[in-house]
């Protein structure tokens, strides 16, 4: 169906498939594509994998079903279980299937193109639109919603936090006083404000308003704090052998995801202490030094590649009681803000 592949081009899809495919060499083997899209790394590797069987899971019903379609056209449809859910629900949508393990688990955290090509979507500062910005549409809560109620120092506090934001306190008040006046309800009204706020030596290249657009995307959708619930969900279900992959398009789900894996990775005993007990030896293995980016000429093809953090573990022996009681807590959600992983990346706390 190439009309759907030709929307959305998969980000590093060779690695990603290289990565992930050595786990699912056995009849049955199962991996989980955490951020289904339009399924351009899915159907990769299920081609890469034919002995493989794929949940796929999107918060998008739009996108799901497109997915679906694609699947179904390219022959993989027999191998392929679509789910309606957010992520950050993978315990339970594994639970419903009444699977336990898995041999693989994907992450791909960037916009697919049709969220952002769609013009009535209002991720895109690019076009004008309504400021909507929710990837689950049945949700309430919208980017106009957060701009027309949130007060100005939860604006700073979101701009600054979330977008990184050198100019978050005048970019606040200049909403809060906009709106008194008529509410910022379109993605031309608000790259207009922050034109006129933001001083024409210190902006970044690009769009000025490219930072604030990211914040209200993460703050709309949650999406730092479900990437923190769903890693120690992941690594929780993970055969041994079995792999994390996880694309990032963002300096703060960069941070998110690898304190996460370097949990597992480094030996956490007291300095100088001549012997590593077992229970103390990593129990994820890197599969990559560092993360890996997009070289020059997938760049030139795919200008949303120039962004992307690649980052990758292998479960190398069984996680010990103690972490997964940890992994436990985390995917509950009560380590966040604090000492966990979205507290870790970027010290904040959300607003609803």
């Amino acid at each position: 169906m190439t009309d759907i592949a030709d929307i959305h081009q998969p980000v590093l899809l060779e690695d990603c498939v290289d990565l992930l495919t050595p786990a699912l060499q056995d009849q049955g083997s199962l991996i989980v594509d955490c951020t289904l899209g339009l399924a351009g790394h899915a159907a990769a590797v299920l081609k890469a994998a034919p002995k493989a069987r794929l949940i796929g899971i999107d918060r998008d019903a739009q996108a799901l079903a497109l997915a679906s379609k694609r699947m179904e056209s390219e022959g993989l449809a027999d191998r392929f279980i679509p789910v309606h859910a957010a992520f950050d629900r993978l315990d339970q949508v594994l639970s419903d299937l009444k699977i336990d393990q898995v041999q693989a688990v994907f992450m791909d955290l960037g916009l697919s193109s049709l969220q952002i090509d769609e013009t009535d979507r209002g991720f895109s500062y690019s076009r004008n639109a309504p400021l909507d910005m929710r990837m689950d549409t049945d949700q309430e809560l919208t980017a106009q919603k957060v701009l027309a109620e949130y007060s100005g120092d939860q604006l700073s506090h979101i701009f600054r936090e979330y977008g990184e934001e050198r100019f978050a306190g005048p970019i606040a008040r200049a909403i809060v006083q906009e709106r008194a006046a008529a509410p910022v309800v379109t993605s031309a009204q608000l790259n207009d404000l922050v034109d006129r706020v933001v001083p024409k030596a210190h902006r970044p290249a690009g769009n000025p308003a490219k930072r604030v657009f990211q914040a209200l995307r993460v703050e709309v959708n949650g999406e730092l704090d479900k990437l923190a619930r769903t890693l120690p969900q992941a690594a929780n279900h993970l055969t041994l052998g079995g792999r994390l992959v996880v694309e990032s398009y963002q300096s703060l789900e960069d941070k998110t995801v690898k304190s996460f894996m370097n949990q597992g990775i480094q030996v956490h005993v007291p300095a100088g202490l001549p012997v590593v007990p077992d229970q103390a030896q990593p129990f994820f293995r890197p599969l990559l030094r560092g993360a890996r980016k997009a070289d020059q000429a997938e760049i030139d093809n795919n200008p949303r590649s120039a962004s992307v953090r690649l980052r990758a573990i292998e479960l190398c022996r069984p996680i010990p009681d103690s972490w997964r009681q940890e992994f436990d807590r985390m995917a509950a959600g009560r380590e966040l803000g604090g000492d966990g992983l979205a507290g870790k990346a970027r010290g904040g706390k959300r607003w609803h």
